[in-house]
């Protein structure tokens, strides 16, 4: 008769052997691992990439000019060349006779165009058909000037995301510099970077941010720095704890025995195992950047018109929100998909990178 025992033992090597066989043995193999099994994370990461694709090919998406020109033997990209016309063909009168995203020109010679999904400029103005509600040929409506709200909405991503990633990327650079000198030298260096992280935080942000954009010429690049020069205390504090922790390990302790300058300390040792959590701090960043241009640009503080952003669309719906509801609906939607989108990657990184799960 077989002994439990050995029965339990022979069941945990087997469990043991189907989990490593399973589970890849690197960090970042595992992180991956556990991010893929999070369903919620993974539809977040594709909404991200989605709009990534949005903003990267807005001109190709939503524009008043062809894509492709074909006459005469020729091929022109008006899409890129901001050309009004090419010889006798203009633009606005052949976008008056689309029917099609492929059109064919019959006249003094046959020509063939391609053109965005959108035809329509997010600057072009039709005061005719303001404030449309959304049919066939303005799908998301138009605003009070006759433009066209979908391809505003579409080049807006690009302001939005812009404004995102460059002031988390510049709040990363501070916050990465003083977060390393404060957790690995100690001492004075500490204490004045730790009270001036506990400033920033008794400052509202969004007030300051408010009070300093007011003070400075309207400007997207002008937000950008703002929002980075105010988000930066967070990731110092995740990257002070960690260099406090790491500092106490026996590999820096080799290091320095060995000779190591301080340098090549941080940079190259510590700095690489430090930058889990900043990772997951970068992606909520961005969320709250996101977020935060949306509402200054909903207030009149952010991008100067007539640059679109979905903070702008959505200023623009208080006048008519009691019947031009597609002013509200349509960039609210978007901005509060991009912003769970991105909290919904970042909570799914902060779980996958927790090492309870390495077990």
């Amino acid at each position: 008769m077989s002994d439990p025992a050995k029965l339990i033992d022979l069941g945990t090597v087997e469990n043991e052997l189907l989990f490593k066989k399973e589970v890849p043995q690197t960090y970042w193999r595992m992180v991956s691992y556990y991010f893929k099994k999070n369903k919620l994370a993974v539809m977040g990461l594709w909404i991200t990439l989605f709009l990534f694709f949005v903003a990267i090919f807005a001109p190709l998406l939503a524009n008043d000019r062809p894509i492709i020109f074909y006459s005469n033997g020729s091929v022109y990209f008006p899409v890129f060349s901001g050309a009004e016309k090419i010889g006798d063909f203009v633009w606005k009168d052949l976008k008056r006779e689309r029917p099609l995203i492929f059109q064919h020109i019959t006249g003094k010679e046959d020509a063939y165009a391609i053109w965005p999904v959108v035809p329509y400029s997010p600057t072009e103005y039709n005061l005719l058909d303001f404030l449309s509600a959304p049919t066939a040929a303005h799908w998301f409506g138009t605003d009070d000037n006759g433009r066209d709200v979908l391809s505003r909405m579409i080049h807006g991503a690009r302001i939005s995301l812009s404004v995102g990633f460059v002031a988390v990327g510049i709040a990363l650079i501070i916050g990465i510099f003083l977060g390393a000198l404060a957790g690995f030298f100690g001492g004075w260096t500490d204490t004045v970077i730790s009270r001036l992280v506990e400033i920033m935080l008794t400052i509202p942000t969004f007030f300051l941010i408010i009070a300093i954009i007011a003070f400075l010429p309207p400007s997207i690049y002008n937000i950008m720095i703002v929002i980075g020069l105010t988000g930066w205390t967070g990731v110092a504090r995740f990257v002070r704890a960690e260099f406090l922790k790491l500092k106490q390990l026996d590999f820096i302790t080799a290091l320095r025995a060995l000779g190591a300058s301080n340098r090549r300390i941080i940079f190259l040792h510590m700095l690489p195992n430090a930058m889990a959590p900043v990772l997951v701090s970068a992606v909520f960043g961005i969320a709250g950047a996101i977020l935060t241009e949306s509402s200054l640009s909903f207030l009149g503080f952010g991008v100067p018109p007539p640059t679109p952003s979905w903070g702008d669309i959505l200023s623009q719906s208080r006048d008519y929100i009691e019947f031009a509801w597609w002013l509200t609906v349509f960039p609210g939607l978007a901005i509060f998909m991009s912003i769970t989108a991105y909290n919904l990657v970042g909570e799914g990184l902060r779980d996958a990178m927790d090492p309870k799960l390495f077990r």
